[in-house]
């Protein structure tokens, strides 16, 4: 079973990818949302994205982009809690043996 950790890292590596697809590719993102309203609504693929509606869409790639990337990037190397205990324990018996 993944860690939360793990979890956390491979939600921000989707989410930039994601963010990346849809800032490059956003008519990508128009053809989805097409299809997911056709399966409800009749004549769903006459509609037409707006210029403003695609600029939107990279704007929304570029702020998904950073929110994964900066999540990895805070996510690097870190200590978890039980190594910590772990370290403070040693440390507090080195003391006491060293007194």
């Amino acid at each position: 079973m993944m860690s939360c950790e793990k979890r956390r890292v491979f939600g921000a590596a989707f989410v930039l990818l994601q963010g990346v697809v849809t800032a490059v590719f956003p008519q990508l993102s128009v053809k989805l949302a097409k299809k997911m309203i056709g399966k409800n609504f009749d004549n769903a693929s006459d509609l037409e994205a707006n210029p403003a509606y695609v600029r939107q869409l990279r704007a929304l790639g570029v702020g998904m982009v950073a929110a994964g990337g900066t999540t990895l990037l805070l996510e690097g190397p870190q200590e978890t809690e039980s190594d910590l205990s772990k370290d403070s324990a040693s440390d507090e018996r080195s003391t006491e043996s060293s007194t």
